[in-house]
């Protein structure tokens, strides 16, 4: 046990909060990261005490094209303003991990720039994969390199070089010894060498006590990078896809499948895999675009705080703020927000509440998942002696369970209910949940969260497609032709209308709508 596996996260994407230019002039450094210091107060107040920030490091632009590892990046301010922002958040008892972008390095990077002028006569030559001095590259330097993603702007460092390896680790001991790091998150994980990830942790395990390593994987088995050679945890992508398509689809069995391969993944040890739970960050669409019912917000938030793993909130996403990723950019997923215009909303008081609850029943970080009751609509589950239920349905659900005899608090509703006989008889109202906590002293106010949630949303398009071939035609009418197309083949769920929505791309919508024949 550590202090991880307590936390509720706040995730920050610091460049866009601020709203720091997009591109980096290297000028005299500009303090922003002193904006953030009233979201710290405000992360503390929705029942957070972990934040994980970043990138933040000298960059070239977005900030994953590092570099300088050790100063920070100067449209955030200077080493020092960094300081005093990881101070005044462990006076607040808040964790912080950075963003540890070590798979690749922008061309400003000292080594690159290094062999830019000597060439075949670097020492640093070898510190990134595959060069070749034969052939050019899009930037026509005279010579080509492995790049990241197939952009020439990010270098891919060689992770199997002992001096990379010594320097990247140089680097954790820097963060640690300068700022006072928490832990790191380590991007694009799924692609790091393992030997590499292990150097890692070795050194992570001398640098602080209990200092945190989590991992960005997308798609594999959990247990090759969650594991005590390796990093502490991951990011749970696979319950970030259950968590919203299965209530677009009104399909709890999609979740508790997930839930159920992850656990049984673990050795049914709630940390024999440490997961990172979200439901939305800076790479992908905020949840509330990508939820048919807007009204699901409340069932998905509170499986995400009781679910296996640790939960973790993207900001802005506390107000229901809608973000869509496009082609070619993320900074819609990256706003700049102004705390105090933002007005609370019933699913910010529901966070809180979660928070807070997450934060006080060790049941919830340690206690054993146990599934009791499943349908398409409905879900109950045991995490040790807590009780959670959920409705994805769009109208009331009554739930009979067998449980132990005692007296359960309702966080959410307030209730305070006697079970006498071994049974239990409960009412959830359309599209929420409840959590029961057993014999707890601590009474909670009711949350009418139904109240200012917004209805379903009404999906819009074209009532007429033009007769043109498909090369001139708008998104929106690709969009209709797609859904036409697939209503001739079957029914359309509102799962499969969700992601012909959210696909803005003209160049992938034509594939498809050619694919049908």
């Amino acid at each position: 046990m550590a202090w991880f596996d307590e936390a509720v996260f706040y995730h920050i994407y610091p460049l866009g909060l601020v709203k720091a230019p997009k591109k980096n002039e290297y000028t005299t450094p500009v303090a922003r990261i002193k904006q953030l210091i009233p979201w710290v107060d405000h992360l503390v107040a929705i029942g957070c005490n972990a934040l994980y920030i970043g990138p933040l490091f000298q960059s070239v632009g977005h900030g994953y094209e590092t570099t300088d590892y050790k100063l920070l990046d100067s449209r955030l301010g200077t080493n020092e303003d960094l300081v005093d922002f990881v101070k005044y958040c462990h006076e607040k008892k808040v964790h912080v991990i950075f963003d540890g972008v070590f798979n690749h390095v922008g061309r400003d990077f000292f080594a690159f720039q290094d062999v830019k002028k000597k060439r075949e006569n670097s020492v640093y030559k070898d510190w990134f994969c595959h060069i070749n001095f034969q052939e050019d590259n899009s930037y026509h330097d005279g010579f080509c390199y492995e790049n990241w993603g197939g952009y020439d702007l990010l270098v891919k460092l060689n992770q199997r070089n002992p001096e990379v390896i010594d320097y990247i680790c140089s680097i954790i001991q820097y963060w640690v010894d300068t700022f006072d790091v928490d832990g790191i998150r380590l991007d694009t994980a799924d692609v790091l060498d393992f030997d590499f990830m292990k150097a890692l942790r070795q050194k992570a395990n001398t640098v602080k006590p209990d200092f945190y390593l989590m991992g960005e994987v997308i798609h594999g088995e959990y247990n090759r990078w969650s594991n005590p050679e390796h990093l502490h945890a991951v990011t749970n992508y696979a319950l970030h896809k259950a968590l919203y398509s299965g209530h677009n689809e009104h399909n709890y069995f999609e979740i508790a499948h997930t839930v159920k391969r992850l656990y049984e993944m673990g050795h049914n040890d709630p940390l024999g895999i440490r997961l990172y739970n979200f439901v939305d960050n800076h790479d992908v669409s905020r949840i509330a675009s990508k939820l048919t019912n807007p009204a699901h917000l409340i069932p998905v938030h509170i499986l995400l705080y009781t679910l296996p793993g640790v939960p973790s909130i993207y900001y802005g996403s506390e107000w229901a703020i809608e973000g869509k990723k496009t082609k070619g950019s993320d900074w819609n997923l990256r706003p700049c927000l102004n705390l105090k215009e933002r007005k609370d909303i019933a699913l910010t008081q529901v966070i809180a509440t979660l928070g807070h609850v997450r934060q006080t029943t060790p049941a919830l970080s340690y206690g054993a998942y146990q599934e009791v009751l499943l349908t398409n609509r409905q879900y109950a589950f045991y995490r040790g002696n807590v009780l959670v239920m959920v409705n994805n349905d769009e109208a009331p659900a009554h739930f009979d369970l067998a449980i132990e005899n005692g007296i359960y608090t309702g966080v959410l509703s307030g209730q305070v209910i006697e079970v006498k006989d071994g049974h239990v008889s409960i009412d959830l109202p359309a599209c929420g949940g409840e959590i029961w906590l057993p014999d707890h002293q601590e009474t909670f106010e009711p949350i009418d969260y139904q109240m200012d949630m917004p209805k379903q949303k009404e999906i819009s398009l074209p009532k007429e497609v033009r007769h043109v071939p498909y090369e001139q035609m708008s998104v929106a009418e690709l969009q209709a032709c797609i859904l036409q197309k697939m209503a001739k083949n079957g029914p359309v769920t509102e799962q499969m209308k969700q992601s012909v929505l959210e696909n803005v791309y003209p160049d992938s919508l034509l594939n498809w709508v050619k694919s049908f024949r």
